[in-house]
């Protein structure tokens, strides 16, 4: 990925979940996209106004701004080579198209 990755996640406080949502996009920060991202995080207990303008109902939330398409997910965010794939990065397309026909085949999308 030659763009930027740009990504902003709602969390509510300190909670084992937050932290681990935040563990796991720093650690793809550095890893995978070997620190060529912006982490925003946004703790919507201290400013719930962000998570309303974005419609986020629950944490913890991230939002892919850049580069395109747009992605959005919410809840647990431990399944790393799941999260690359659903974020399109990191993953070749061959690989990324088998993981893609095989949640289409369990009807998920």
């Amino acid at each position: 990925m030659s763009e930027r990755a740009v990504f902003r996640l709602f969390i509510a406080g300190d909670t084992p979940q937050s932290r681990n949502a935040v563990a796991t996009l720093r650690r793809i920060g550095e890893t995978e996209l070997a620190g060529n991202c912006q982490l925003e995080i946004i703790d919507v207990l201290e400013d719930p106004w962000a998570a309303e303008r974005e419609k986020v109902l629950a944490t913890p939330a991230l939002i892919k701004l850049a580069p395109p398409p747009a992605r959005r997910l919410v809840g647990d965010m431990a399944d790393i080579p799941g999260l690359l794939w659903t974020l399109d990065i990191g993953i070749p397309a061959a690989e990324g198209a088998d993981r893609g026909a095989s949640r289409r085949s369990r009807g998920t999308t």
